[in-house]
């Protein structure tokens, strides 16, 4: 079986699910078991066990076969990340921690600086880190440097539904890269996520376009078999570019001049 190794777990789905912007808890979790994913993402405020209808952590726990991966929107420091990743990891129990600061809601750009210093902090600490990072290839090696499981770059900003605008740095990180390589932010489409995969990352993180969607869990599944057509693509081995045209078939005798 083709296991996506992170960390110490071995999983396979290369699909993993945001389960923000969903228009109820139970279009949510509809989507999540649609999709087939063992990996979701969750920002600290969705841990309300007070106020079950503004809770996540309970619903998703109880499908099985789902880790959880806390994460730290909203944190405009290393700091604050900091500090959300300890209390995600006491209320989940999970030591993934999607290290996620973006202090300028204008842009929602991820902060290189703030984000090396929470990670390099929570990879010291026994925390499986990936970081959200700008498409920054020499970013993303200090990051590998200091412990991190992944790096997130992103294909486009946040919830824009650019694609894969950053493809080209994304192509660098991959090459350089010796700890999987997601893509995470700015997909729009099923073709876009097969596409990623084709080119080589190892994992796909997608939320609105799967949660905007008119029937949220139908396109998770979409998401699910493109990632998983793009994943096969890539280890059969797509075929090269060529600045001609090849012919399919050779030349025979028949076509010749007698």
């Amino acid at each position: 079986m083709d296991l996506f190794q992170l960390g110490g777990y071995g999983l396979s789905s290369r699909l993993i699910l945001g389960t923000g912007k969903f228009s109820s808890t139970r279009a949510m979790i509809d989507a999540v078991r649609s999709s087939g994913t063992q990996l979701v993402t969750v920002a600290l405020r969705r841990f309300n066990r007070d106020q079950a209808e503004d809770d996540l952590f309970g619903p998703l726990s109880e499908i099985k076969g789902l880790t959880l991966m806390p994460n730290t929107s909203g944190a405009a420091t290393a700091k604050e990340a900091v500090r959300a990743a300890h209390i995600s990891r006491e209320l989940s129990g999970s030591l993934f921690v999607k290290v996620e600061i973006h202090p300028n809601p204008l842009h929602l750009m991820p902060d290189p600086i703030e984000t090396y210093e929470a990670s390099r902090v929570l990879a010291s600490e026994g925390f499986l880190v990936m970081p959200y990072i700008p498409a920054d290839p020499v970013l993303a090696k200090r990051l590998e440097d200091v412990g991190c499981a992944s790096v997130m770059p992103l294909g486009s900003a946040i919830g824009s539904g650019q694609g894969l605008s950053t493809a080209g740095m994304v192509s660098i990180i991959i090459r350089e890269s010796g700890i999987p390589v997601i893509i995470d932010a700015g997909l729009r489409s099923p073709s876009e996520a097969c596409a990623a995969m084709e080119m080589g990352c190892d994992a796909v993180l997608v939320n609105s376009a799967v949660a905007v969607a008119r029937d949220p869990a139908a396109m998770a599944g979409a998401f699910a078999r493109a990632v998983d057509a793009g994943r096969q693509a890539r280890i059969a081995g797509i075929m090269p570019k060529s600045g001609t045209a090849v012919a399919t078939s050779p030349l025979t005798s028949f076509l010749g001049t007698p």
